[in-house]
């Protein structure tokens, strides 16, 4: 919003039910704010996650993968002369950050094996491995959890017994 023009960019989205019997229409009419129409779009972005109308979350992977590649190759150039220690601690805190990855419920198989074989790739970058180094050695080098431990505490939180995640969780469910 520019508040000298006034300026607003706003979109609708639709959902279809997830009982085909229960759609009412497929074409709606316009809808106006500020006599301006909103347009129709099958996704958005909204607090840095990508929700699209289809309920699936392959694209905010996608999203995270590019991401990744890019907090990765930044840092791997600012910090390059740092001890593996300090890289550690780095990576830790700046390139496994999945932001939102535990709100993710619905995606392809290909693209969470994308996400994995972006999270070995930027390892290996980082810390200067050969791309033809064993996963389970740098692992274990380096102290880092695998992608299929960072998988699974992210559906801990999804089942989390706290009353504020567990209502957060459940209201999430239905969109």
């Amino acid at each position: 919003m520019f508040y000298g023009t006034h300026l607003i960019c706003c979109a609708t989205q639709i959902f279809s039910p997830k009982d085909k019997r229960k759609v009412v229409m497929s074409v709606f009419p316009c809808f106006k704010m500020n006599n301006l129409d909103l347009k129709y779009v099958d996704e958005f972005k909204y607090l840095g996650e990508i929700i699209s109308n289809n309920e699936r979350d392959d694209n905010d992977v996608l999203r995270e993968v590019r991401a990744m590649f890019t907090r990765t190759n930044i840092s791997a150039r600012r910090f390059s002369s740092c001890s593996v220690s300090v890289k550690t601690v780095l990576f830790r805190s700046y390139c496994i950050c999945f932001y939102g990855m535990e709100l993710w419920k619905c995606y392809s198989l290909s693209t969470v094996n994308r996400l994995r074989s972006c999270y070995i790739k930027c390892m290996k970058l980082f810390f200067n491995y050969s791309k033809y180094y064993s996963v389970i050695d740098m692992l274990t080098e380096l102290r880092l959890p695998s992608f299929d431990t960072l998988i699974c505490n992210s559906r801990q939180v999804q089942n989390s017994h706290n009353s504020i995640i567990a209502q957060l969780c459940a209201i999430l469910r239905h969109f």
